[in-house]
């Protein structure tokens, strides 16, 4: 985890320093840290703290981020516009009670940008294919919408639904067949302290779904995250 960590910041800080950085209708360029609160795994009653990096990078072709969920970062093409296709490589969170380690996926994914009305509407599919193969595949189906816009604070609700393979579900879960994994609904927001620093937060609901939810290691079915974070914009 370290490693890769290290792997993407270092990606991330050098992509940031490209003099083709182009300027960003929105929030721009991030780098920074916050902490986040979280299930000790998916099914635990149990919470505890993490640090966690804040990145935004997108730069012509490549790009890193920890905005749609993950940690990821990878290079990314315009089909046309509002719509993009791209590759990347993520972190991938273990499970303890399972003597499962952190460790990485490679995948693709196809975003589209547009708008509903006023309102700025995300959509994303994203395929990750575990590094470790007995660990298996994941899909990600995610929405984000803004639900109010200023010049300093700008907030947005999402939700995400993943669908993971049997393998995945066997090795985090102890048993069961793939399908539905979980499905997640939260709220995000961004607020612009200055023109150089910006505070993020959110808070999230999610819901075990399938087999997962009834595993015998799964305590509790509906867990919550909930992050702050503060970054540097470039």
């Amino acid at each position: 985890m370290r490693i890769l960590f290290v792997v993407l910041l270092a990606f991330s800080a050098a992509a940031a320093a490209q003099d083709n950085n182009p300027p960003q209708e929105d929030l721009g360029t991030l780098l920074g840290l916050g902490v986040r609160s979280r299930p000790d795994y998916d099914g635990a009653s149990k919470q505890e703290l993490e640090p966690i990096p804040v990145i935004r990078y997108y730069g012509k072709t490549l790009f890193a981020r920890t905005t749609q969920g993950i940690l990821e970062g990878g290079a990314r093409f315009e089909l046309t516009r509002g719509l993009v296709a791209g590759v990347q490589l993520a972190y991938e969170g273990g499970n303890d009670r399972t003597d499962v380690d952190p460790g990485a996926s490679i995948g693709a994914h196809l975003e589209w940008d547009t708008r509903v009305g006023p309102a700025p509407l995300n959509v994303l599919g994203r395929v990750r294919y575990h590094l470790d193969n007995d660990l298996g595949t994941q899909f990600d189906l995610r929405a984000a919408v803004g639900v109010y816009g200023s010049r300093a604070l700008k907030a947005w609700v999402f939700g995400q639904a993943t669908w993971a393979t049997d393998e995945w579900v066997r090795s985090y879960y102890t048993t069961g067949d793939g399908g539905l994994l979980f499905t997640t609904a939260g709220v995000e927001g961004a607020y612009e302290i200055n023109r150089q620093w910006v505070a993020l937060a959110s808070v999230s609901l999610r819901w075990l779904q399938g087999d997962a939810a009834t595993s015998p290691i799964t305590e509790d079915k509906t867990n919550y995250y909930a992050s702050v974070g503060l970054a540097y914009r470039f």
